[in-house]
């Protein structure tokens, strides 16, 4: 289907300053598409589409990720802000027929991330981060880092994520931590090499 279709689906399913944001995040992840050399089209499709079901009601949310034989764990039953990624993907998968693995887990894990996250859903999670309306305490730092190391970007990301929310005594997924130290891991041997 033409994009036009799906920023008109979305446009649908939420108010004006979510669907400026689903804008914003596709917009950055052409860009981060461009400056990484991912695949534009997914990345724009995925930036549009990753929070189509941030809107709906919550009860609507987990019969959709039922519906798609998900069973959340503990942390996710906790946590209701993790359900509309889980219910973004299903959505995307049965809903709307996409039926490409890559677009569909950028989706899902948007939120948390995970180890060994491929360019796209990489991509997708900074952008996320980065959209133009976003003005939280260093997000020019963050933009600028996304720009430059996409890696180093997603451990800043990360580590206000998971700090913030430890902060607030809130549970912490364990995909997020495991996105951290993955990456982090990765750096480090990298690093390591080039001595």
């Amino acid at each position: 289907m033409e994009f036009d279709y799906y920023v008109q689906l979305i446009k649908g399913r939420m108010g004006e300053r979510r669907f400026i944001h689903s804008v914003n995040v596709s917009d950055a992840a052409v860009a981060l598409a461009e400056r990484y050399g991912a695949d534009k089209e997914k990345a724009r499709l995925a930036g549009i589409l990753h929070d189509s079901c941030k809107e709906i009601p919550k009860d609507e949310m987990l019969q959709i990720i039922s519906d798609g034989g998900i069973i959340l764990d503990a942390t996710e039953k906790a946590s209701s802000k993790l359900w509309h990624a889980i219910a973004g993907s299903v959505y995307a998968k049965q809903t709307l027929n996409i039926d490409d693995d890559d677009i569909i887990n950028a989706i899902r894990y948007h939120t948390t991330g995970r180890a060994d996250m491929s360019l796209l859903e990489k991509i997708i999670f900074t952008a996320d981060f980065i959209s133009d309306e976003r003005d939280y305490n260093d997000v020019e730092i963050m933009r600028e880092k996304a720009f430059n190391d996409l890696e180093d970007a997603m451990l800043f990301g990360l580590s206000f994520t998971i700090s913030n929310l430890a902060d607030k005594r809130l549970p912490i997924h364990r995909d997020a931590i495991d996105c951290y130290n993955d990456i982090l891991d990765k750096m480090t041997n990298l690093t390591k090499a080039k001595l």
